[in-house]
């Protein structure tokens, strides 16, 4: 009996440990599954990106005196008009001029926050460039222009003494030996954020007759070759090439620019080469862009040369047409600045709008595929979102067919290149009216 029992609790204990294993391998089968799921939809096409803080500005300031403070207004709002336009060109702009003298009437809030950086050996030499952003502090109060301003920094200090920003995007801070390196050899730097009326703004531009640029704007995929003295060749990435991706993202968070890096990965390196960037092939290029969905694709080569010369080539694909300029400089960040000013001036000149005080070109926009309430709230309030459109009035409704009238500050082809921005109306067809324009499209959302 007792080698009975033996046998058949063996045999139990088999089948459960087969059961479990295969319910892991079924699990582990899920996880796979799931992991490729998600990666395949991280990369779906981004199109257009919506930009956020156009509107608002953060300024290094010595001291928070009424005189730097007015400098600081007078410097934000002339970065705002910059980011609102696009274009630098715009500042000297009589109006405008005027109205950054002015600044502070178009303000409607200001704060003050504080951030601890890291000085390193070039900073004790009087170069500020490399100090390295370690933290922030913030708090409320009402500064003396009667403005809503934040001020909190000592309650901030006593929770955190070192005013380290512990976090786990920065793990190497939490180590023990951090701070005692950081309080010898950092300073406190002061920022006021600054918010201002967009509709005041946006009137002064009108004044001015200065095209403003929607926030809803397009994408730019950057590809880069590098090149060293010894001829090695290598693709821009964030982990080899921190200070080229930072300098180009500072140029993009100032103009208000939609950056996209490819990230390199394997399906990445199998479609596209160091070389193929080099010698700037279209149609490799265009093809290893698809994954990442961009509205536009900016392609360079830079060779850093052995007298300290910065070399290069950019091409630049936007539609159906494909731009070729060249580059030499000495410095790093004008290098990069002249190409990024050059695409993001044609970009903002094709997309922004100048605005019109009166003669609101009327079109129709037919969409197919409204299905319900929340399909039809949704849709409205995109529709009203576009930059051209100044008024929405539905003027029928058959089934899941809805018809909308538009007041445009612009031209239909104008209207439907911003639409194309955007992936949730898809085009059907378009037709003349004897009292218009009608667009008809799909929506997709």
């Amino acid at each position: 009996m007792k080698t009975l029992d033996h046998c058949y609790i063996t045999s139990k204990i088999h089948a459960l440990s087969n059961c479990a294993a295969a319910l892991f391998r079924a699990r582990a089968w899920r996880f796979w599954f799931l992991s490729l799921l998600l990666a395949s939809y991280t990369f779906q096409p981004s199109a257009a990106l919506q930009v956020t803080g156009l509107y608002s500005q953060k300024i290094l300031v010595l001291n928070e005196s009424n005189s730097e403070r007015s400098r600081a207004f007078r410097d934000a709002l002339a970065a705002v008009i910059v980011k609102v336009t696009g274009e630098q060109r715009w500042l000297l702009d009589p109006v405008v001029v005027t109205a950054v003298s002015n600044a502070q009437s178009y303000v409607e809030g200001v704060s003050y926050s504080s951030e601890l950086v890291l000085l390193r050996p070039t900073d004790a030499l009087g170069d500020d460039s490399q100090a390295e952003v370690l933290g922030n502090t913030q708090g409320n109060s009402q500064d003396s222009s009667g403005f809503s301003s934040r001020d909190d920094s000592e309650e901030q200090v006593q929770e955190n003494p070192n005013n380290l920003n512990v976090s786990a995007e920065n793990p190497e801070l939490m180590t023990a030996e951090v701070p005692e390196a950081v309080t010898a050899a950092s300073t406190e730097q002061r920022f006021i954020n600054v918010d201002f009326s967009a509709t005041l703004i946006n009137e002064l531009l009108l004044e001015a007759k200065i095209p403003v640029w929607d926030s809803n704007r397009p994408s730019v995929l950057v590809w880069m070759t590098l090149q060293d003295e010894a001829g090695e060749r290598s693709l821009l990435s964030s982990e080899t090439n921190p200070k080229i991706v930072s300098l180009i993202r500072d140029f993009a968070d100032e103009r208000g620019l939609p950056i996209i890096f490819p990230v390199l990965d394997f399906e990445d390196r199998r479609n596209v080469t160091e070389d193929a960037i080099w010698s700037l092939d279209e149609a490799l290029i265009r093809q290893a862009s698809v994954r990442y969905g961009a509205d536009s694709i900016m392609s360079g080569r830079l060779h850093f040369t052995a007298g300290g010369d910065l070399v290069g080539v950019w091409q630049f694909i936007f539609q159906d047409q494909t731009l070729m300029f060249d580059g030499v400089d000495q410095e790093l960040k004008s290098y990069l600045n002249a190409p990024l000013d050059k695409i993001t001036t044609q970009l903002a000149s094709y997309f922004a709008i100048v605005p019109e005080t009166s003669d609101f070109e009327i079109v129709q926009l037919r969409i197919d595929g409204v299905g319900n309430l929340q399909a039809y709230s949704s849709l409205v309030t995109y529709v009203n979102g576009l930059g051209l459109v100044e008024s929405v009035t539905t003027t029928a409704l058959d089934g899941e067919r809805l018809d909308l009238s538009l007041s445009l500050l612009g031209d239909p082809n104008q209207l439907a290149e911003l639409i194309a921005l955007d992936r949730d109306l898809l085009p059907i067809q378009s037709e003349s009216l004897e009292n218009g324009f009608r667009l008809h499209y799909r929506w997709t959302r």
